[in-house]
């Protein structure tokens, strides 16, 4: 359900995307929709560009950083303990480029849904599965 004062509020929204710019105006709910749909259908074109084919044939891959990790637990690559430095070199292997600060939060947010561990002393902590993943 949206809220009537927001739908007489309007906002006006400027972006600058490489060498795109782009200006929305509207109010937030549709704002916000038509951002998201812009971002999807750049995301997608620029992934294609790079794999050379059409972006109809394209699959953007925008994960977040906890996305990416919880993946990796649930391949089994924490089955060892694996130190910060380790968890973001191996993301940046996959192509998944986070700031060391971004991949640290992500996983104290991990050890937080119990799905990892955390041992050792600040900055030299080490991380392991809590759980085995579920196979399905």
């Amino acid at each position: 359900m949206t809220n009537p004062e927001q739908e007489k509020h309007t906002i006006r929204v400027k972006m600058k995307i490489g060498d795109l710019e782009f200006e929305f105006e509207g109010n937030p709910n549709e704002v916000q929709a038509t951002i998201e749909n812009t971002l999807s259908s750049i995301t997608k074109h620029e992934y294609a560009k790079k794999l050379a084919i059409t972006p109809e044939r394209a699959v953007p891959r925008a994960e977040t950083c906890k996305g990416v990790i919880h993946r990796l637990w649930s391949e089994g690559w924490f089955a060892s303990t694996r130190s910060l430095g380790e968890v973001h070199s191996e993301m940046a292997r996959k192509g998944f480029h986070y700031d060391r600060t971004a991949v640290a939060h992500a996983l104290i947010d991990l050890v937080k849904d119990n799905v990892l561990t955390r041992d050792g002393r600040p900055r030299r902590y080490r991380y392991a599965q809590k759980r085995p993943p579920t196979i399905k």
